[in-house]
């Protein structure tokens, strides 16, 4: 018996990395899958995005766990998408029970060499994407006075790092956006939570092909972990995210930090 038996879970950005591994941690649990990702094309990024072939290859890894998975195409920044989406997987899957709201990109360099279209694609993706997932699912927890919802942002939420002005700005508002969402549904059986990861092994860090020796950036972030180690793997994010999903209903508007110590030297 798993601790999510008869739960469906929708998950976006779940083609690769954190996203595959957060859906195949919950298949563990006994959970069914929703995997959302596979979003049209975006400038001026230094590693391709999830495909559809990336989206059933986590439907196979779950259905190898013996649990269903339903891989759907969509692009968080088109809300129309992602209430499709929603719609689809309650209406296949039956309910509609945790959602992690994980998809996001990333791009590094000095503030004023951020170009608009790379500002706008991160506001669309990594924060109005989250606006979108959570207004799509709540409506349906709301009827089923049920929901566990996990929003992904970062420990570049909590803190400041030279060379990710803008993408840090979009984790800071995905955590205002979840603090204040999470008060409004507190009485109607629905949580909301964040984690924030410190660096992890994926391809939106390390594309395929790629060697195990990380980018300045990383390093500089590296260095700031009192905890030795490179960096997180996707499954280390993955058992916070499972924690949060299966509390009683006691943990809300909370931030989960998984964060190699980087953050204990802030006030």
């Amino acid at each position: 018996m798993g601790a999510l038996d008869g739960r469906v879970a929708l998950i976006t950005g779940g083609a690769r990395g954190q996203g595959r591994a957060h859906a195949v941690a919950l298949a563990a649990e006994g959970a069914d899958i929703v995997a959302v990702d596979a979003p049209g094309p975006m400038t001026d990024l230094t590693y391709p995005l999830g495909t559809v072939d990336d989206l059933h290859e986590t439907a196979r890894l779950v259905e190898k766990l013996g649990r269903r998975c339903l891989p759907i195409a969509a692009d968080v920044r088109d809300s129309s998408q992602v209430a499709a989406a929603v719609e689809q997987a309650a209406a296949e899957l039956g309910s509609l029970d945790i959602a992690v709201a994980n998809a996001g990109i990333v791009s590094t360099g000095p503030l004023d060499q951020v170009s608009d279209r790379v500002w706008q694609q991160l506001l669309d993706t990594n924060l109005t994407g989250v606006f979108h997932t959570l207004r799509a699912v709540i409506p349906v927890m709301r009827r089923q006075r049920f929901g566990r919802i996990v929003v992904t942002s970062s420990m570049g939420g909590r803190m400041g790092i030279p060379d990710l002005a803008a993408y840090n700005a979009t984790k800071w508002g995905i955590i205002g956006l979840a603090k204040s969402a999470a008060l409004e549904v507190a009485k109607e059986g629905i949580t909301i939570n964040v984690i924030c990861p410190t660096t992890t092994q994926t391809p939106m860090v390390q594309p395929a092909g790629g060697d195990d020796v990380p980018d300045e950036l990383v390093r500089r972030m590296m260095r700031a972990n009192p905890i030795p180690q490179p960096w997180l793997q996707p499954e280390d994010v993955s058992r916070g995210v499972v924690y949060l999903v299966t509390d009683p209903g006691v943990i809300t508007g909370s931030v989960l930090e998984v964060g190699l110590g980087g953050s204990a030297r802030i006030h």
